[in-house]
């Protein structure tokens, strides 16, 4: 497990010997399983998890419903804005819908590398970038989308999500009633059919 979290920082950067064994040492895997919390809303916490194996599903209580806003899988990584603000709660819960490995880090760790290494406080920043642009793209996605946009765009981006969410996730995801995704998908199934 240790090389899947080496090889994805050897490919955005190639790593010497001396800095893929600082990042072995310092790595930090634990287990959770399916129902486990990472996270829960309320909760302080500073951590961030690279999703070695395993699915985790963000999700927001809005009027005691839960409402569905990622997934995150193999090689992403669960990171918040409040991981960079200690004193800032949680507002929303991160669950393992299977069980799931992960490379647990804090700002302690990441500082401590990015002294000996500091080039690694590059790679960081791209990272995070990245991460919160796809935030982002959901986001936008979510009010400029119609649910069946945000459905065709999970299929053809992550394709192997619908194998292993159940079906009334991702119809919150998509911000439509179970009934309504089954509606889409007859739809979608009988558009490429005529084709």
């Amino acid at each position: 497990m240790k090389n899947k979290f080496i090889d994805y920082f050897s490919r955005i950067s190639p790593l010497s010997k001396e800095e893929a064994d600082a990042i072995a040492e310092s790595m930090q895997t634990k287990k959770f399983k399916k129902g486990d919390f990472l996270v829960k809303d309320g909760q302080f916490s500073t951590k961030t998890y690279f999703i070695l194996e395993g699915c985790v599903r963000e999700y927001v209580l809005n009027d005691g419903e839960e409402k569905t806003t990622n997934f995150i899988t193999e090689e992403q990584w669960a990171i918040s804005l409040n991981s960079f603000a200690p004193q800032k709660a949680a507002g929303y819960n991160w669950i393992c819908v299977e069980d799931t490995w992960v490379v647990e880090g804090d700002e302690q760790q990441g500082q401590a590398l990015f002294k000996r290494f500091p080039r690694f406080e590059t790679i960081s920043r791209t990272i995070m970038e990245a991460a919160f642009t796809k935030q982002k793209e959901s986001l936008t996605s979510y009010y400029t989308d119609s649910p069946e946009q945000r459905y065709m765009k999970l299929m053809k981006s992550r394709p192997g999500l619908f194998e292993r969410i159940p079906q009334y996730h991702l119809a919150s995801y998509i911000g439509v009633k179970p009934e309504s995704l089954s509606r889409i998908r007859k739809r979608i199934a009988s558009g490429l059919n005529d084709t």
